[in-house]
């Protein structure tokens, strides 16, 4: 029996559902007894069945989650063995993580730093992780970090990426539409606060040298306005598309200005890298600082979580208690 979120398709839309047993788990080489999922934007979608997230029906949305191998037929996981995912198609093209049991893929699985509870790990989350290798990407690409901007600063990507910013030495300027945030913006690190109307909106190809550095989790114009801003010799890391797929821009930031544009892709993620990137979260991210941008919600209110989250009604990330987590 695996108790846990079913998401149907019907007449009338989506059907979700919160089951005593939703059934078959799929295909993979382990399974892990989940303890803490979380709700992403991309979990919120599934939960209205839009079809770019939910591609299997049935489905167990939750694009993360963390727990302990019950059974694996992969050589490098053991029973007990504490293991996190994100991403790798859990919750759109194979169940994912808002049930009791999830079957998973060994390749995906990351062992959970020793200094994380399993709590800490899922209220991180994709969300985190995505920030993270922005992060690293940023300074894999040798930006300064004298002047690093971030939007969609209230989210849970933009959130942690000032964080983690912050503790890698940047001066971070955070964009955000939120003004009643601004408190917690500056407690994660933010040196600067600018209102998200300053950037989104049409942009000449090539505008004032302000950012040394940024991190994009909107798209749209705002990160044509972003591309046209940043410095010579710049990194924009693209993450997301809360403000949709265009992108009204030209190639002369890249060409007279030699910006990069570094997208990151948190679902299709190499083995090395999600663990390099696990280490610096774990480093990095102090207890406090996540406490202060992870909220948590018991199993039976993901769905009402996700409503929230679709209505901007939520700051940071919510975490999901699946079962009783010991940590």
């Amino acid at each position: 029996m695996t108790r846990g979120w079913q998401l149907t398709r019907g007449d009338d839309g989506v059907d979700a559902r919160l089951l005593d047993d939703v059934g078959d788990l799929g295909a993979g080489d382990v399974t892990v007894d989940v303890t803490w999922s979380g709700i992403n934007y991309k979990d919120a979608l599934a939960f209205t069945g839009n079809p770019g997230v939910m591609r299997i029906d049935p489905l167990v949305p939750g694009i993360d989650l963390v727990g302990r191998v019950s059974a694996s037929d992969d050589e490098r996981w053991s029973i007990g063995d504490r293991v996190l995912l994100n991403g790798d198609g859990a919750g759109e093209t194979h169940h994912g993580g808002l049930a009791e049991h999830a079957r998973v893929s060994g390749g995906a699985l990351v062992a959970v730093p020793d200094s994380l509870t399993d709590r800490q790990a899922a209220g991180i989350g994709t969300a985190g992780f995505t920030a993270m290798l922005a992060v690293l990407s940023v300074e894999d690409h040798r930006a300064d970090l004298d002047s690093v901007l971030v939007t969609g600063a209230s989210g849970g990507v933009g959130s942690f990426a000032i964080a983690l910013l912050a503790r890698a030495g940047a001066t971070v300027i955070a964009s955000s539409g939120r003004p009643e945030h601004a408190q917690q913006l500056r407690y994660l690190g933010a040196s600067e606060i600018i209102d998200r109307d300053e950037l989104d909106r049409e942009s000449r190809p090539l505008d004032t040298q302000t950012f040394s550095a940024a991190i994009d989790s909107v798209g749209g114009r705002t990160l044509a306005s972003v591309l046209s801003r940043t410095r010579q010799g710049g990194t924009v890391a693209a993450c997301g598309l809360a403000g949709g797929t265009d992108l009204p821009t030209t190639v002369m930031p890249f060409i007279l200005r030699a910006v990069t544009l570094a997208g990151i892709n948190s679902v299709h993620c190499p083995t090395p890298l999600r663990e390099r990137a696990w280490q610096r979260l774990a480093r990095d991210l102090d207890a406090e600082v996540i406490d202060g941008v992870v909220t948590d919600v018991t199993l039976d209110r993901a769905q009402s979580a996700a409503e929230d989250l679709l209505a901007g009604r939520v700051r940071g990330r919510i975490a999901v208690e699946v079962r009783g987590a010991s940590g």
